[in-house]
């Protein structure tokens, strides 16, 4: 996890998201990347209907307080933690704002193809459709995992991990991308709730897999308590998890839209920090 993005916005939960990739950056000496996510101006005055210039312009100056705004948070709590912002990659964390990107989510889950994870932020109630549109962007265009940060910054990360295994190809990717972590926790728990299995091995079987690899974790299978998201999230509770892996949108986001499901209830109602993959 030597590299790692940060998207970059003025919503409720950016301590959070840079609490979480600074608990990171720390263990493993990174590069952090704050992106500033931009509004798309045009876009958004097309679809309300008024493109004057006056109000165009009025946009654009709004948006440039908001960057130095953000510059400005992004920079105080960087050096709160002792992380160099502008300083040469190699020698302890490091850390760049960058607010120079194309407006909308689209280069944001292309640009993450370059890092090895790119932290988020929950889905936040002052701006909950603006930050699904681009989880769901990185998780679908970037081929590469997330972190979801909960609301309050954690106090640690990565000791503690519970792997919400299915027994599907999301969950196996995102088990991949979770070795570094795997690798340094004190404790793994290989969690499978009943009713929430599709074809594919069992959690014993993760268990003996990951043992060959010099991993240790535990097998635990319980019931459902009220619904596979909900059991999953507490029993990361229970356990005193700090760190949840699983696998993104297994069943179809079209169905979990309509039909709830246990990723879309993780991306909003998490406790903890959560890796996924799709």
């Amino acid at each position: 996890m030597r590299s790692i993005l940060v998207p970059i916005d003025e919503g409720e939960a950016l301590s959070s998201t840079l609490q979480s990739a600074v608990l990171i950056a720390e263990q493993w000496g990174s590069y952090l990347e704050g992106l500033y996510v931009r509004l798309d101006v045009a876009g958004a005055i097309a679809v309300m209907g008024m493109g004057s210039p006056v109000l165009i312009e009025d946009f654009r100056r709004d948006e440039w307080v908001r960057v130095q705004e953000a510059h400005a948070q992004f920079d105080r709590f960087l050096a709160d933690r002792k992380v160099r912002v502008g300083g040469a990659f190699g020698n302890g964390p490091t850390a760049r704002f960058r607010a120079e990107a194309p407006p909308g989510e689209a280069f944001v889950g292309q640009h993450a193809r370059l890092f090895d994870l790119t932290v988020l932020a929950q889905a936040g109630r002052d701006r909950p459709s603006k930050q699904e549109a681009l989880l769901e962007t990185v998780l679908f265009e970037s081929g590469r995992p997330i972190l979801l940060a909960p609301p309050m910054p954690p106090e640690r990360l990565g000791e503690t991990i519970v792997v919400a295994w299915n027994g599907s190809t999301e969950t196996a990717r995102t088990l991949a991308f979770a070795r570094p972590f795997l690798e340094r926790a004190k404790r793994t728990v290989v969690l499978s709730v009943e009713g929430g299995m599709v074809d594919g091995p069992s959690g014993e079987e993760v268990v003996e897999y990951l043992g060959r690899t010099g991993i240790t974790a535990e097998p635990r299978h319980v019931l459902q308590h009220h619904g596979i998201g909900e059991t999953i999230l507490e029993e990361a509770r229970r356990l005193e998890a700090d760190l949840l892996v699983k696998g993104a949108y297994t069943q179809s986001r079209l169905r979990q839209m309509v039909f709830g499901g246990a990723t879309r209830l993780i991306l909003s109602m998490a406790h903890l920090p959560v890796l996924m993959a799709h």
